[in-house]
């Protein structure tokens, strides 16, 4: 089967070890995840958790199951690309000297709608956010020019296309029934 990459969404109640168990279910099927994502949600007292890993759709989709299994896991869905807007953000460090003896670097940073955060005498700092793409492409550049100190990236970022998060309709539903109403 053809390995892609996925982004999962799951979203639990806020409990230590919790992200511990998710991330031990990747480990046992001996899939490794890209990036990761910790934040509050649109919801209160839930937690979403943005993760990506390479890997087939059959396996992904083991994978939710099992991290939905988890008594504390509210919901768990996978998704490609085109099912969601996406973001990264990036940190680049800079050797000021380098910068300034090439002219070209300072313009493959305006072409990239990077954003110059901080300049000084030993550093520049610059902010990229868009497409892991976009990012990496801005990483290869700089490294090209030799003038890149340090870099970082944040995990994936993402919601999805549809006007509400799965979990929403999910927890909607609990309440129904929790109320004994069916409909």
């Amino acid at each position: 089967m053809e390995k892609k990459l996925y982004t999962l969404l799951v979203f639990s109640e806020n409990i230590a070890g919790i992200l511990n168990q998710i991330t031990a279910v990747f480990t046992r099927r001996q899939v490794n995840i890209e990036s990761l994502n910790v934040s509050a949600s649109s919801i209160k007292g839930v937690h979403k958790y943005t993760i990506t890993a390479w890997s087939d759709e059959d396996q992904i989709r083991k994978i939710t199951k099992q991290i939905e299994k988890k008594i504390d896991v509210v919901k768990a869905n996978y998704y490609t690309d085109d099912q969601l807007f996406i973001q990264e953000v990036a940190l680049y460090k800079l050797s000021t000297d380098k910068v300034m003896e090439n002219p070209e670097i300072s313009r493959t940073i305006r072409r990239l709608d990077a954003r110059v955060l901080e300049v000084n005498p030993t550093y520049m700092a610059v902010m990229l956010g868009g497409l892991t793409e976009d990012i990496t492409n801005l990483y290869y550049q700089l490294d090209e020019f030799g003038c890149l100190l340090q870099y970082t990236r944040s995990g994936r970022i993402a919601v999805t296309r549809s006007v509400v998060e799965s979990v929403s309709e999910f927890l909607e539903e609990q309440e129904r029934n929790a109320n004994g109403t069916n409909g």
